[in-house]
């Protein structure tokens, strides 16, 4: 992969990360929390930009003793970029503890501080609805809709003709063509008939088709239906809209399933992907798209429409995971606060704090795990 390539998958994380950071530090400001610091990427400090009585100094390399010795600056928020380039945050005054300050997080009050954190993953789906109009707007939303059939494909024998739309399968509604890709993904098929809903110029009928069984390279035997499908089609304005909020609830709902897939065993190591493995994804969706555009003229336009695609996917992910209620994640942060508005008290301050410091321990051991199978996975 090239170093492009990876620049470009950072750029990327890195503003939808800034984004879901920016929703805590909008609706903090405005239940006039002080932000002590908004910061891209983890670990020490590269850069601060931080406001003093002389005005804003450009700082590099400061620690928080410096921050906690040098009081001059601890009026306004210090925006810092940190050396490791993932995750970011927007510490708040009293978020951690109590502090006696009105303008401190534990200080407002519990739908106030719910408010506050439920922003950040609240923003990656407005991030998300925002693109998706941005994609579904230039080239169109994507049906499931018939575009090529294999000679033998029983979809023939059917009736089935290219431009038909798949609606249902075995019962599940189809919208987009990701929905019928997921779905055939986690029910791979097996030789049973598979029963497809079909639009034709605004007539629906239902077909029983039998996959035909083919050998793989390794000798194994498979099972297809032999058709090819999903091109875009372009709609009105106001369908658009409901196009793009409809790929939010899509990707949603298709990372809850796959919570449930991995749970459950169904889904292997393999399957699993973390940041470097994104990278990876990202870089050859980056090259793949350059070189299909290569034969329109359209390159760089692809790039753009796959990096809008593949965010939209991507914001829409972290957005999900946040809301996981596990401590230290935005999701544990909320079951606590709604604790609390049950108990009409807040949770004893240990009890939070060695439960969230637990949780961070687990988040951490979780991510090096899955950079290492990343990397494994690599080679």
């Amino acid at each position: 992969m090239s170093i492009g390539n990876i620049l470009i998958a950072l750029l990327v994380f890195s503003f939808i990360v800034i984004f879901h950071e920016l929703g805590h530090f909008i609706v903090a400001k405005y239940n006039k929390v002080d932000v002590i610091e908004f910061s891209l990427g983890m670990g020490p400090r590269l850069i601060s930009l931080a406001k003093s009585e002389a005005g804003r100094k450009l700082l590099f390399f400061k620690s928080s003793a410096f921050f906690e010795e040098h009081k001059e600056f601890a009026a306004g928020t210090i925006y810092s970029w940190k050396i490791l380039p993932f995750g970011g945050s927007c510490m708040m005054l009293g978020e951690e503890e109590a502090v006696e300050n009105d303008n401190s997080f534990s200080k407002k009050s519990v739908f106030a501080r719910m408010a506050i954190i439920f922003a950040g993953p609240f923003f990656n789906f407005i991030l998300a609805f925002f693109l998706a109009l941005i994609l579904i707007g230039t080239v169109g939303y994507n049906p499931a809709a018939v575009v090529t059939m294999e000679e033998n494909s029983p979809l023939i024998a059917a009736g089935v003709q290219p431009g038909d739309i798949i609606k249902e399968i075995n019962g599940e509604r189809i919208v987009v063509s990701g929905e019928l890709g997921f779905y055939m993904a986690i029910h791979p098929l097996d030789g049973t008939p598979v029963e497809l809903t079909f639009d034709r110029n605004g007539e629906e009928f239902t077909k029983t088709i039998t996959p035909i069984s083919v050998q793989n390279k390794d000798g194994s035997q498979a099972y297809k239906l032999a058709f090819g499908y999903g091109t875009r089609q372009k709609v009105g304005v106001w369908k658009t809209i409901g196009y793009a909020a409809y790929e939010v609830k899509y990707w949603m709902s298709t990372v809850i399933q796959s919570l449930g897939q991995m749970i459950t065993g169904r889904v292997s190591r393999k399957d699993v992907s973390g940041p470097v493995g994104i990278v990876r994804i990202v870089g050859d969706s980056v090259d793949a798209s350059m070189d299909a555009g290569k034969k329109t003229g359209k390159g760089v336009q692809n790039v753009i429409l796959t990096l809008i695609s593949l965010s939209i996917m991507l914001t829409a992910n972290l957005g999900v995971m946040n809301l996981i209620p596990i401590p230290a994640l935005d999701g544990g942060r909320l079951v606590f606060l709604f604790a609390e508005w049950i108990r009409k008290k807040p949770l004893p301050q240990k009890f939070e704090s060695y439960t969230n410091a637990a949780g961070f321990m687990l988040l951490m051991g979780l991510m090096v795990f899955i950079m290492v199978n990343d990397v494994v996975n690599m080679f």
